[in-house]
């Protein structure tokens, strides 16, 4: 008689708990902010956390693309995170903290697939002159925040022959970046050689797409030459393209040198535009801001568009103590002469509300 092969199985049974948070995020100085900020600029909140997830609110006083009107931005925060189920509530407080019904949002249950990962709503802003709605000029955000978590059950099912890993895509890529087989394009990068493949690259960034694909693609089989980048920067940068993961920001090195890395790691991620990479980056900086750090980071930010992280370093200035030892430090000078910008936006932040006519006058210098 033949032997028999049996395979136990257990079918998930999937259900679901839900977890809530409510975070009031107020803006201060809306007026001068909503003059200051360019289109899509935005303010971001302290981080909170829900469900053992960061999370932080973006308010754009700004955003035009059906008229003038704001947006409010819930961005997923958190380093391991992937797949997380929210579904958040807006809505704007009126003087007595009361939610204004007419000025409130509700969007369904989203998927934030990664860290970085964000939703928004539009809101219509006729209302945004009337008093009824600012407090001192503050505006008060509620964002009633609820997270979807599955839970399963096992139950016992019949024979299964067939069991389904989960995805490996990342491994088999990040094997084509080590063995370099079939690779088709060569860079120079401060005196050391890459090899790369085209359609890799240009499926990753649309900067690469152009230089290697379309009409401003380099000559085929010729090295491409990559200046104002270190050999390390570019190293780690193919290694996100490839895999989707960054290594050197999560080992337990020495973390001056990663933030140092992760610095450069920015500038190299918005020169070919790799925007996840970028708010990794981004967000590595916003978590490590000290008095030797914060005048790089802030020229940083100003330079390459992060928002959160300009924030980020603003608040930490507007502690006398802070900006002292910010002003004695060494990237002091160089944020003096590389944006001066920054400078201003500062001052300004750092100014009572009552004198509005000497923030006109610093921004108008």
């Amino acid at each position: 008689m033949a032997d028999q092969c049996r395979v136990s199985a257990a079918a998930l049974i999937a259900a679901s708990e839900e977890c809530s948070y409510v975070f009031n995020f107020k803006i201060q100085g809306y007026s001068r902010a909503k003059e200051l900020f360019k289109n899509g600029e935005c303010v971001a909140s302290p981080p909170f956390s829900l469900g053992g997830y960061s999370w932080v609110l973006r308010y754009c006083p700004n955003r035009r693309l059906a008229g003038q009107v704001s947006y409010t931005q819930l961005v997923l925060d958190s380093d391991d995170a992937k797949y997380v189920k929210a579904q958040p509530r807006f809505t704007v407080l009126d003087k007595d903290g009361v939610p204004a019904k007419q000025l409130s949002g509700f969007i369904q249950q989203r998927i934030f697939p990664f860290r970085g990962a964000s939703l928004g709503l539009l809101m219509d802003q006729p209302w945004s002159g009337q008093s009824e709605h600012l407090v001192d000029d503050c505006l008060s955000i509620r964002c009633d925040l609820t997270l979807i978590k599955d839970v399963c059950s096992e139950q016992t099912m019949g024979d299964q022959f067939v069991v389904v890993p989960p995805s490996d895509l990342h491994r088999h890529f990040g094997n084509l970046l080590e063995s370099m087989v079939g690779a088709d394009v060569t860079f120079h990068v401060g005196g050391k050689e890459f090899l790369a493949h085209r359609f890799v690259l240009a499926a990753r960034s649309s900067v690469f797409e152009a230089e290697l694909l379309g009409a401003m693609k380099e000559n085929v089989g010729s090295p491409i030459v990559i200046h104002e980048m270190e050999p390390d920067v570019f190293k780690f940068l193919l290694h996100f393209i490839y895999t989707d993961s960054l290594p050197v920001l999560e080992f337990d090195t020495d973390q001056g040198e990663a933030v140092v890395m992760a610095g450069h790691l920015l500038v190299a991620a918005d020169r070919y535009n790799v925007q996840r990479l970028k708010l990794i980056c981004e967000h590595k900086l916003c978590s490590h801001i000290d008095a030797n750090m914060v005048a790089t980071s802030l020229a940083l930010a100003e330079q390459h568009s992060c928002h959160g992280l300009k924030e980020a370093c603003l608040q930490f200035l507007s502690s006398p103590s802070n900006l002292k030892a910010m002003m004695e430090s060494d990237g002091y000078e160089h944020l003096k002469r590389s944006c001066p910008s920054a400078l201003k936006d500062l001052i300004v932040r750092l100014l009572p509300v009552e004198m509005e006519v000497a923030k006109d006058i610093v921004m108008a210098i």
